[in-house]
C-alpha cells in the first residue's frame, strides 16, 4: 500500500471505506514511528544483520512488541515466522509505504535558524527528499551559501521556479509572512506545503497543508513532566 495517490482524482473515485482507512492512516502514529524504524534498519544493514525482528525493534524503541507488529503489518511485507524480516526488504517496504521509494523535490522559503537547520538535516537524501532552491527576502541573506544551497531572492521566485516547480514547498518564514508565502506557492502550482509557521495557512481545496507546531512537542514534554512529578505513569508513545 502506498499512503500518497498520484493525483485528487485517484481520491475522488475511491470508495468511502478506503478513504476512512487512508485517513486513518495517515493521522497514525505509527507513521511518525516509521523514520525511527529506517534509521535502525540502516544501522542494522551498515552492520552486516541480514535479518531483524519485531522483538530486535521493539526493544530498541522501547514500545510493546505487538505495536511493532501492527506497524509493520502497515506494508504488507511477509515475514519468516522464525527470523523476522529481512532488512533490505524492510526497508524497501516502509519506503513505498510512505512514499518515499521516489524522489521528491522542493523549495525552502525563509533561511533564518530554522530554515538553515532543516537545510544541514543530511537525512532528508536517505529519504528520497531533495530540497532544490532556497529563498529568502532579507539582503543579509540573498546570496549567501548555507549548507551549500545558494540563497535567491524570493522576488525571483516565479522566474525560476515556474516552468518547472518542485513537488513541495516548505515554508520557514515567520508566522506574519506565512500566507503571503502560502500564496507565492500555490501560484506556481505546487500542491503539498510542509508548514513550519506557528500559523494555519488558507489555501486552496486540492492543496494539502502539514503544520509543525514545534512548540507542540515541549507542550507533551511538559505535560509528561508534570504526570512524572505527580507519581503517574507515562508511555513515551503518548
Amino acid at each position: 500500500m502506498n499512503l500518497f495517490f498520484d493525483d485528487l482524482d485517484d481520491i475522488l473515485i475511491a470508495s468511502e471505506k478506503q478513504l476512512r482507512i487512508f485517513m486513518k492512516i495517515l493521522n497514525s502514529p505509527a507513521i511518525r514511528r516509521m523514520p525511527t524504524y529506517l534509521h535502525r534498519l540502516y544501522h542494522l544493514r551498515l552492520s552486516g544483520q541480514e535479518w531483524v525482528s519485531c522483538a530486535d525493534l521493539a526493544q530498541y524503541m522501547n514500545i510493546p512488541h505487538i505495536m511493532v507488529r501492527k506497524d509493520i503489518a502497515m506494508t504488507a511485507l511477509p515475514g519468516n515466522k522464525r527470523l523476522g524480516f529481512k532488512v533490505n526488504e524492510l526497508i524497501e517496504a516502509i519506503l513505498r509505504l510512505l512514499g518515499w521509494d521516489k524522489p521528491s523535490t522542493a523549495t525552502l522559503i525563509g533561511a533564518g535558524s530554522l530554515g538553515a537547520a532543516l537545510l544541514g538535516f543530511d537525512d532528508f537524501r536517505t529519504y528520497n527528499f531533495l530540497i532544490e532552491s532556497v529563498f529568502d527576502s532579507s539582503p543579509d541573506k540573498i546570496g549567501r551559501s548555507i549548507h551549500g544551497y545558494e540563497v535567491y531572492d524570493l522576488a525571483d521566485i516565479h522566474k525560476r521556479l515556474k516552468f518547472a516547480p518542485p513537488r513541495v514547498g516548505i515554508i520557514c518564514v515567520p508566522a506574519a509572512s506565512a500566507q503571503l508565502v502560502a500564496d507565492i506557492l500555490v501560484s506556481l502550482g505546487i500542491k503539498y506545503i510542509w508548514n513550519f509557521s506557528n500559523v494555519c495557512l488558507t489555501v486552496p481545496q486540492d492543496v494539502v497543508v502539514q503544520r509543525e507546531v514545534i512548540a507542540g512537542g515541549l507542550a507533551v514534554l511538559f505535560a509528561k513532566i508534570k504526570k512524572v512529578e505527580s507519581g503517574e505513569f507515562v508511555d513515551n508513545e503518548e
